[in-house]
């Protein structure tokens, strides 16, 4: 496969960083985006604050115009915050949407104006969550956001698909990164990576499911969101059997579970 342009957002740790390190080392170029530098020699840095409408709508025509048309976006910033429903400010919910889902808006539509023009394919990938389906406490936002991202990669691939532009999402099942900017206890991060699996994801694992729709492999799939979560989604391992005794056979009419 010839060397591609690729643009990641986050990409200053966790699943950002080792989507950047991976297409690196293929030979590819990478414009790495975030508010903080990585620590690592990642490609063409782009920094700011995705947060900022002008900023975010300007990443991938700064990164055309620094490193040649893009051949795929990924957007992998997220924030999560936690806050508890009745202490949630218009502030807060609103920046959480803005680097969720308002910033990947803008990164692939600017993708889908530039590629379109120059007659090219392309595609991007957005990282959403399991949080998209499952809400919890103190991230109403977040999950807000992310079922937002999953409509928005459905809307844009049936807009974009006309220009020969694929748009799909990966959403992780928890996944070890050690993140500055949003860190977990230890206790939150027991409870929730518990998966039929039984470990907790590494960023590789995500890497691998991005590269491969991003592959020629996945060149006739789009709008579509793939769960790598070590089967989360499947159902939740921790409730006990639902009737004491799991061989007997009941009859009659059924309660409503």
């Amino acid at each position: 496969m010839s060397a591609r342009h690729v643009v990641v957002t986050g990409a200053a740790s966790g699943i950002g960083a080792a989507v950047c390190e991976s297409f690196r080392l293929d030979g590819d170029r990478v414009t790495a985006v975030d508010l903080r530098e990585p620590r690592n020699h990642v490609g063409e840095f782009v920094q700011g604050d995705l947060a900022d409408a002008a900023f975010a709508g300007g990443v991938v025509s700064t990164a055309w115009e620094r490193q040649g048309p893009v051949d795929l976006v990924v957007a992998a910033a997220g924030i999560y915050p936690a806050t508890p429903f009745v202490e949630m400010t218009a502030e807060v919910w609103d920046r959480v949407q803005a680097v969720n889902v308002r910033a990947p808006m803008l990164l692939v539509k600017e993708l889908g104006r530039l590629v379109a023009g120059a007659g090219r394919t392309a595609c991007a990938v957005l990282i959403s969550s399991g949080a998209a389906n499952r809400a919890r406490p103190g991230a109403a936002h977040y999950c807000a956001s992310k079922a937002a991202l999953e409509m928005l990669t459905r809307a844009a691939a049936l807009e974009l698909g006309q220009h020969g532009i694929r748009v799909n999402a990966v959403s992780p099942g928890f996944v070890d990164v050690a993140s500055q900017v949003n860190p977990v206890t230890e206790d939150y991060a027991t409870r929730v990576s518990v998966n039929p699996l039984g470990r907790r994801g590494q960023p590789a694992d995500i890497v691998r499911a991005i590269r491969w729709l991003a592959s020629s492999d996945a060149s006739w799939i789009t709008g579509t969101t793939v769960r790598v979560d070590g089967g989360a989604s499947a159902g939740n391992l921790q409730l006990p059997l639902h009737w004491a005794d799991a061989t007997e056979v009941q009859t009659g009419n059924e309660a409503p579970l």
